[in-house]
């Protein structure tokens, strides 16, 4: 049975460029998509924040660019947290899906392998 099952991902760049942006960001949504077996058109709408010290692009700017026009998109600022990961990215795709919430695989790129260390991989 399909259910609307929601992915978690993140990662860094290690500086704010439009092509640093396109690449890790790219990047992250192929491996989301491809470590739980889902198609794009499977894909209903993707959350984009960003840290503060990312202004040089849009993330969902990198999703068109690879196909995900047609997918409600939607860019925001991440908290500012003292400590927090700098320069990182942070996804949240929800998805048509034929698996449990046990298996699927949220993803985790670059500086920020290290931010849900409690999820399996």
């Amino acid at each position: 049975m399909t259910s609307v099952r929601a992915l978690r991902g993140a990662t860094t760049v290690d500086a704010d460029t439009p092509e640093q942006l396109h690449e890790r960001v790219q990047a992250l949504l192929v491996r989301m998509l491809e470590r739980n077996e889902v198609t794009k058109d499977e894909v209903i709408s993707v959350v984009f924040t960003a840290t503060a010290d990312i202004h040089s692009m849009f993330p969902a700017a990198a999703a068109r660019a690879i196909g995900f026009g047609d997918v409600p998109l939607l860019c925001a600022r991440e908290l500012d947290i003292e400590g927090g990961t700098p320069l990182c990215i942070r996804v949240l795709m929800h998805a048509n899906v034929d698996k449990a919430r046990e298996q699927l695989h949220h993803v985790y790129l670059e500086g920020a392998r290290g931010l849900r260390d409690d999820l399996p991989e």
